[in-house]
């Protein structure tokens, strides 16, 4: 700035110059001066603040894009952790798939295994209730047969039976049905 005004002041002390363009010095000194004071309030109340804002912005959008770059890593990091979360959760539940299906397994051979008992035991008890029914059908054909076979004696041989004569030709007739 002092360079400035050392050349108008210079060309102002040239005599045929202040008389050629009726340029007073004193004047331009003033205009100088003047300038000067108003490019120094325009700088310090309207170009440095607005530069300030300038950088102040700047800052913002620098730290902007580093706050979104940030973000964009934890994004990232944050899918990679859900894909290995769900990986592991769909490992999870295929052991646990397989584990109920293996348990479904077993309780199946088990109800089998109860029911072929249950069977078994059920086909012995028929078993048994079919015997014990035989026997006591034999037991009652005896006795029936024996029954007819008095009858029919005291028809051939035409008379009457005591109760004892009777009771001896029953046990006679079921002894011989026994060894039959």
């Amino acid at each position: 700035m002092l360079p400035l005004l050392l050349a108008v002041t210079e060309v102002a002390a040239e005599p045929g110059m202040v008389e050629k363009f009726g340029i007073d010095p004193k004047y331009i000194g003033m205009q100088v001066i003047s300038f000067l004071i108003l490019f120094g309030v325009l700088y310090f109340f309207g170009i440095k603040p607005t530069i300030a804002t300038m950088e102040e912005r700047n800052r913002k959008i620098g730290d902007g894009l580093r706050h979104a770059e940030e973000m964009q890593a934890k994004l990232a990091a944050a899918q990679q952790e859900s894909a290995q979360i769900v990986k592991a959760a769909q490992v999870e539940a295929s052991k646990i798939v397989e584990e109920a299906r293996k348990t479904a397994k077993e309780y199946l051979d088990r109800q089998m295994q109860d029911a072929t008992q249950r069977a078994s035991d059920t086909l012995t008890k028929a078993q048994h209730a079919i015997e014990l029914e035989h026997r006591k059908m034999l037991a009652e054909a005896r006795t029936e047969i024996a029954r007819l076979v008095v009858v029919t004696a005291e028809r051939v041989l035409a008379k009457q039976l005591s109760d004892a004569d009777r009771a001896a030709y029953n046990q006679a007739a079921a002894r011989e049905l026994t060894v039959v």
